[in-house]
């Protein structure tokens, strides 16, 4: 079994493992090739054939010890019929937003049968992987999805929704169930296609106040947590709430494996929080690969030596990598792991 699945599970590894959010993405130049001959990015996610394409540029370039499934944590509000597309420079958008109690009544939880683009992508690449490598699934929480789904592109402020969990509580407990249900049935699509190990990116969820994080966000992964265990119980969940580190002991409450943090709480304070109950991954920040190998290494080493336990880091960035983020700079930060997590 591969260091990924034996850090995740807590058993015992040869070297700390690393992948990267993000790994397969505008930073590297094979990339942007990619993508400019496709037409665009849902293009890329929508071909089977170019989302393998991609996912396995980092891992033909990099040392890595995990691959992770190209795709968006937008797809299932797409296949809702929210029509999802792409703006350069502005992100993602929806020809459809939720605004009221009826919209959310028109959207159905049924959306795998719009996905099977997905679940032919994660064919083609467990095949190509021919079991070298360990394959991520993943999708967006529910909370991360209807923020999207109701401010119908990506906030600053995220009034729209806050004001339908104030005000509506009950419409937004309805859309976030509906979506729970979705973000399970997509997962175990994954799951039965191939993936390894899922994770859940609940990108938002950090913006809320402790209990509205509970009610809202972290309620309605621990349902896909529950639900998964039950269906595929030996199947490792990562989940990872964006400004989570307040949350971590809840989160770990859930019985998932894994949790993902990032760079505003130290790996030493989540292990004395988690570190006996679950799994940890994280947490360089991103804007270190902007910098250079000797200010890499600094910090790579820094955060390995936080880590006191023999097993259960897997090294990752504290969120995506950027697209302005240096290829050499992500080598040397691979090679630092491996180099100084091998001791």
């Amino acid at each position: 079994m591969s260091d990924y699945i034996n850090a995740l599970l807590k058993k015992p590894i040869k070297r700390t493992p690393i992948w990267v959010m993000r790994q397969a993405g505008r930073y590297l130049p094979e990339y942007r090739a990619t993508r400019a001959k496709s037409g665009g990015f849902m293009n890329l996610c929508k071909s089977p054939d170019l989302a393998c394409e991609v996912t396995l540029q980092p891992i033909r370039r990099f040392d890595l010890d995990a691959a992770i499934l190209f795709s968006d944590i937008l797809t299932i509000p797409d296949a809702m019929g929210l029509g999802l597309y792409f703006v350069e420079n502005e992100g993602p958008k929806f020809k459809k937003n939720i605004n009221n109690i009826d919209d959310i009544n028109q959207i159905t939880s049924n959306v795998n049968d719009n996905l099977t683009y997905v679940f032919d992508a994660i064919t083609n690449i467990k095949q190509e992987l021919n079991n070298k490598f360990p394959l991520i699934g993943f999708s967006g929480s529910p909370w991360t999805l209807a923020t999207y789904m109701i401010e119908g592109n990506s906030s600053k402020n995220f009034h729209k929704i806050k004001k339908m969990m104030f005000c509506n509580p009950e419409y937004l407990n309805l859309l976030l169930e509906k979506l729970s249900q979705a973000v399970f049935h997509y997962l175990n699509q994954q799951i039965i296609s191939g993936v390894d190990s899922v994770m859940i990116f609940d990108t938002w969820g950090g913006l809320l106040a402790k209990q509205n994080y509970l009610d809202f966000s972290l309620n309605y992964m621990q349902k896909i947590v529950t639900k998964l265990k039950a269906s595929h119980p030996n199947i490792p969940i990562t989940l990872f709430s964006k400004n989570g580190g307040k949350h971590l002991t809840k989160i770990a409450d859930t019985t998932c494996n894994c949790i993902g943090i990032d760079w505003t709480i130290d790996i030493e304070e989540a292990v004395q929080l988690v570190g006996n109950k679950v799994a940890i991954q994280g947490n360089l920040d991103p804007a270190l690969l902007l910098t250079n190998p000797e200010i890499i290494e600094k910090e790579v080493i820094k955060i390995l030596n936080q880590f006191k336990e023999k097993t259960g880091h897997i090294f990752n960035l504290g969120h995506g990598i950027t697209p302005d983020a240096n290829p050499e700079n992500m080598q040397a930060l691979i090679e630092n792991v491996h180099k100084f997590g091998a001791k």
